[in-house]
């Protein structure tokens, strides 16, 4: 009888622990190193449910006696789906920031991947000429028909290519009826070769000093890891250095990954570097369907992709032939993920290029303090863009003191004034305010009881066009109350300014100027955003209003006055990094004024004029705000000059919550100083959270800081199993935030 074979199994569960089961030995190869990284379906827990694992490691023994194992339900690859490299990275990730690896090797794979679907390609629709010698005068009253049949008289084309160019099926069918087009099937192409017929498709424009100098400097040394930190102000011209560099990249063969904070920048991207390379381009964000989700991963992995461009999980990618990574606004802070497997993007990809030996761009005109001081260091090459191209000057800074003013929902006289100057010379204005619906509280007149959410600490938003209460972190909503819930009356107002009312404003005001309303509550639908920028860049319209989706990288030329309507709540926030957050936002806003021929105007409406923050940013910009704000945060010790780790524990009992972590907090100590590293190791807490009740959970956090990063790794691995065995850990829900962005 054949002895069978123990595999080792990580499945994506909330658990630092992996299972063995038995391989029937007819289905192993004959190499069993082979397995490891092969997904299986195996059978789990009550009921024996099927999940789908990864194969870790073919022990010789299990601490189970073989006849309690459960055999393997089905073998799905027959070889490991991910490169060693990748899935070497992966074990890092899982065990630098104290996640599972089933749960961390799933999240790292396609959605159809983790259901256990092939990892291959389905055939395409493909649609191409019948004829050569087609009369076009034929189709001289019918345009769709001759717009497609201009298209495909080029090339042969997909649905989903023609689908881009607005052709119907419809239209298709009709030429297909009168054959003059058919159809064929086919898998795609995996085969490409880009280098021979590599060429830019539209004129470069001129490169400024800066520019060459920071291309040369990444194009010169392409065949080993460096960091380089692009610091370029808004408008300088960031793009074009890329692009240049990606040349070179392309020209030796090699693949690209460019990674962006939002979806809504992928578009934008794509098709300026489409126009500009004629290569393979793909997309990877969470707007694209699963089976499109795979195929590009597919071609990076097979080396069909030239260039993915994709947001924070694109760095997951696997790929035949990396040579460059560059991460785009990597001072955002949506490169973290605040839930699940809690990685940073951008660390996590500089960590990749590393093991790769290729070299990393980060991108921004208002650097992340940990890569400001990494680069100010030494450890990145530090390169600058500091001025805007051609003719474009920086926008001119104003503070308009609020105090005692009448305000317009929001609006000072001095800014409605301004305008209107704007507006009348036929150009755009946007308006910045990072609050939606139409006011933030609901709130009686007579007695003064406040429309809170019985979940969270937090009060409920007024939405006037949907006519309901909404609680932004909860996400629980309530029709308006006919009266207060306290004393009876009818006389409700709300008060305060979201984005909502501010537009109604505008609308009674100013509404000879057409205004466009620009954050999550209107651009839900798919498509909505590009859309809606589509219309502001044709000049549809004159108003821009919007949070700060629309503060991240957008080109509009005609915009020549940006307001920021409130931002005092940042200046006096209990986080350490609200600051530095307030002046990337500001500097980051202010970027969309007068980015083309046109003189741009910025203005911060304020009730604290005299703030230094707001001084130091208004006078002397980011550059210098930042590095005062670094010698502060060196002072105090906080990163990036220490390393930091959050333990969050939730419940709906506080005294569970609260219990667990000082055991925790307990833990961590005796390791520390069993190890003999207790004075190096600072604990704090457990204390509650800035909102302690959430979603009806009371929130608490224990932080960990210290000045070595391998410290807080070293206690936390043997802390872990310590953790996982307590009782009181059943009774809340727990996690490991390593390097947290913010205490929410």
């Amino acid at each position: 009888m054949t002895k069978p074979i123990i595999c080792t199994v990580a499945l994506a569960i909330p658990l630092h622990k992996q299972f063995d089961y038995l391989l029937d030995p007819r289905h192993a190869p004959a190499d069993l190193s082979t397995l490891i990284g092969c997904r299986v379906e195996v059978p789990f827990g009550g009921g024996y449910r099927k999940q789908i694992g990864v194969i870790t490691a073919i022990p010789d023994e299990s601490s189970f006696a073989i006849e309690k194992l459960k055999g393997i339900t089905q073998l799905i690859d027959k070889e490991a789906l991910l490169s060693k490299q990748l899935q070497q990275l992966l074990h890092w990730a899982s065990i630098y920031y104290q996640h599972p690896f089933g749960d961390v090797f799933q999240q790292a794979i396609p959605t159809l991947l983790r259901k256990g679907k092939e990892a291959s390609f389905k055939t395409k629709e493909f649609w191409e000429v019948e004829r050569a010698d087609i009369d076009l005068t034929l189709l001289s009253r019918a345009k769709k028909q001759l717009q497609a049949i201009t298209l495909l008289q080029k090339s042969a084309l997909s649905y989903e290519q023609l689908k881009e160019f607005g052709v119907s099926r419809a239209t298709l069918n009709s030429l297909h009826e009168k054959k003059l087009v058919k159809r064929y099937d086919q898998l795609p192409k995996t085969e490409v070769d880009w280098v021979s017929t590599l060429q830019e498709q539209q004129e470069k424009p001129t490169l400024s000093t800066e520019q060459a100098l920071a291309i040369t400097s990444v194009t010169q040394q392409l065949d080993t890891f460096k960091c380089y930190l692009l610091e370029g102000i808004t408008g300088s011209g960031k793009t074009e250095v890329y692009l240049n560099i990606l040349k070179a990249v392309l020209a030796r063969g090699m693949q690209a990954l460019i990674i962006v904070p939002e979806i809504g920048l992928t578009p934008q991207t794509i098709k300026r570097f489409q126009a500009r390379f004629n290569v393979p381009i793909y997309l990877k964000h969470s707007a694209l369907n699963e089976q499109q989700q795979l195929e590009t991963w597919l071609h990076a992995q097979q080396g069909s992709a030239a260039i993915v461009i994709g947001t924070r999980s694109a760095i997951f990618s696997d790929f035949k032939n990396l040579g460059l990574i560059i991460l785009d606004e990597e001072h955002d802070a949506s490169f973290k993920q605040q839930d699940s497997f809690r990685y940073h993007a951008r660390d996590f990809a500089i960590k990749r290029a590393s093991q790769q030996n290729i070299p990393i761009l980060l991108g921004s005109a208002t650097p992340a303090f940990e890569s400001l001081n990494n680069a100010i260091s030494g450890r990145y090459q530090h390169l600058f863009l500091t001025h805007r191209p051609g003719n474009a000057k920086p926008p001119k800074n104003d503070l308009i003191n609020l105090t005692g003013l009448p305000l317009k929902s929001g609006l000072s006289p001095q800014l409605i004034d301004l305008m209107k100057q704007h507006l009348a010379k036929g150009n755009q204005v946007i308006l910045f305010l990072n609050r939606r619906g139409y006011a933030p509280v609901l709130i009686c007149h007579e007695c003064g009881w406040l429309a809170k959410c019985e979940r969270c600490d937090a009060f409920f938003t007024y939405h006037k066009s949907a006519n309901y209460l909404h609680c932004h972190h909860c996400m629980a909503t309530h029709p308006v109350p006919q009266q207060c819930h306290d004393c009876g009356s009818t006389n409700l107002h709300s008060t305060g300014v979201g984005t909502e009312q501010l537009e109604e404003t505008l609308k009674q005001l100013l509404p000879e100027y057409p205004t466009i309303r620009i954050d999550r509550d209107n651009t839900r639908k798919k498509e909505s955003f590009n859309e809606y920028l589509n219309d502001i860049n044709a000049g549809k319209y004159k108003i821009l209003l919007g949070t700060q989706m629309l503060a991240k990288g957008h080109h509009f030329p005609d915009v020549t006055l940006v307001a920021l309507v409130d931002v005092d709540g940042a200046l006096f926030s209990n986080d350490f990094r609200a600051s530095e957050r307030l002046g990337q936002l500001f500097t980051q806003v202010a970027g969309r004024a007068g980015r083309a021929e046109k003189k741009g105007q910025v203005v911060l409406q304020t009730f604290h004029p005299e703030h230094a923050l707001l001084q130091e940013l208004v006078n002397n910009g980011y550059g210098d705000f930042s590095r005062t704000a670094l010698k502060e945060r060196e002072m105090a010790q906080l990163p990036p000059f220490s390393y930091q780790a959050l333990i969050r524990a939730e419940s709906l009992n506080a005294t569970q919550a609260e219990n667990f972590l000082t055991i925790c907090k307990q833990t961590i100590n005796q390791i520390a100083e069993v190890n003999k590293y207790s004075d190096r190791l600072l604990v704090l807490g457990p204390i509650a959270a800035s909102m302690e009740r959430r979603a009806g959970k009371y929130r608490f956090q224990l932080l960990i800081q210290s000045e070595q990063r391998v410290l807080i790794t070293k206690t936390l691995n043997i802390a872990l199993t310590h953790f996982e065995k307590l009782p009181e850990g059943r009774k809340v829900r727990w996690s490991i935030d390593v390097d947290p962005v913010d205490f929410i």
